[in-house]
């Protein structure tokens, strides 16, 4: 499974680890990434995600994945996010019935 965040498309990068002497070795920068259910009160239930803990915070500052999701420009989100964005402005586009 991918290292790279589903709201911010986060990914690993890439460096080098120096030495005293200057010597330069490769290594990798892992995003923190963590498996989180988020509530979408549009779409009315939890989604489950794996998300970097930066996207997290983010996330609790806009007010909530719905928020987060309709205030991120398009183009900074990535696929699995853009489905999700799309799904809560149509379910906030279509007016709800009220059941008797």
């Amino acid at each position: 499974m991918a290292r790279r965040c589903a709201l911010t498309g986060k990914d690993t990068q890439f460096g080098h680890n120096v030495s005293h002497s200057n010597r330069k070795t490769n290594r990798r920068f892992a995003p923190n990434i963590q498996s989180v259910s988020l509530h979408s009160e549009a779409l009315g239930r939890d989604i489950t995600l794996r998300i970097s803990t930066r996207a997290l915070r983010t996330v609790t500052k806009k007010g909530g994945l719905d928020r987060f999701l309709l205030d991120t420009d398009d183009l900074k989100l990535p696929e699995v996010a853009m489905r999700l964005k799309r799904k809560v402005r149509k379910r906030l586009s279509t007016p709800r019935s009220k059941s008797a």
